[in-house]
């Protein structure tokens, strides 16, 4: 009986750490109702696209009176705002974004009128939208899955860690290997569909979703490493499920993969200019 009650414990804790990133990473969207012109204005302004096509931006307004304007910019850079007339739908006011590179983002936000007063949705600041590959639906799942079990177990293997006998090999042994396969092999995958890259974290790149994923999976083979050889195995592996814990809490793809537009300028411009000059111009050039 104690070991379910357990098991509902670790779950329930891992449920409240998956819903804590999910509402508070950055690619959350970003949603509200307003008060404008008599009327209630919905909007739900997404920070994620994945495939190819362009992004919709709509807000739901049953009043016809009014008019809005979709401005938006490459993130993160000096352009001009560029302004697009939204359009009637139905109930709704639409636009649409561009489609961008993977890592590429976007600045956005939406201006309402009519003719009179006007307002920003969202009020306070823009919303930044990231673009991705179309990643497989199975191999996402099964991503998910084995991160989610990982966490899981994490948990569970640290509540073992409390008990007067505690069995622990298993347990430690079950997270290391759902955390392999969930963050080392399927993750660097669903990186690769998404942003064209198997890997951005430690030595390549700043990248926070692997430099946790590789922290935690660290923390877990210490955690294993240590079972036979410390007189207190139990206290590492403790360390390591609060270790996961106090990570998994970091807004998922937070620092994740992002296009610098300046500098993929920089490099278009330079490229052009080799192309229209001589040879002798090319040389110095380069």
């Amino acid at each position: 009986m104690k070991a379910f009650l357990f098991w509902i414990l670790a779950l329930v804790i891992t449920l409240s750490s998956a819903i804590y990133q999910r509402m508070t990473g950055p690619t959350h969207p970003t949603f509200g109702t307003v008060q404008f012109n008599n009327s209630d204005v919905d909007y739900y302004f997404y920070r994620s696209q994945g495939g190819t096509v362009d992004h919709l931006v709509s807000i739901i307004d049953k009043d016809t009176t009014i008019t809005a304007t979709l401005f938006w910019k490459r993130y993160k850079t000096n352009d001009e705002w560029i302004q697009v007339v939204m359009k009637s739908r139905n109930d709704s006011l639409v636009a649409y974004l561009p489609n961008q590179p993977p890592a590429g983002k976007l600045e956005y936000y939406v201006k309402i009128s009519n003719g009179i007063d006007e307002i920003n949705l969202p009020k306070d600041n823009s919303v930044v939208i990231r673009y991705k590959g179309a990643v497989p639906d199975v191999i996402l799942i099964i991503h998910i899955i084995f991160m989610f079990t990982a966490m899981l177990l994490s948990v569970r293997t640290g509540i073992e860690a409390f008990r007067k006998e505690p069995k622990l090999y298993t347990l430690t042994y079950c997270t290391l290997i759902t955390l392999f396969i969930g963050g080392l092999i399927l993750g660097p995958i669903v990186q690769q569909y998404a942003f064209g890259a198997l890997w951005t974290g430690i030595p390549f790149g700043h990248d926070l979703t692997d430099n946790k994923t590789l922290i935690i999976f660290v923390g877990w083979v210490i955690a294993l490493f240590m079972y036979k050889k410390s007189a207190h195995p139990e206290r590492w592996a403790i360390a390591a499920s609060v270790l996961m814990i106090a990570i998994y809490l970091i807004p998922h793809s937070t620092l994740g993969s992002e296009i610098d537009y300046n500098k993929l300028d920089k490099e278009k411009a330079k490229q052009e200019q080799l192309e229209n000059s001589s040879p002798e111009i090319i040389d110095t050039l380069k």
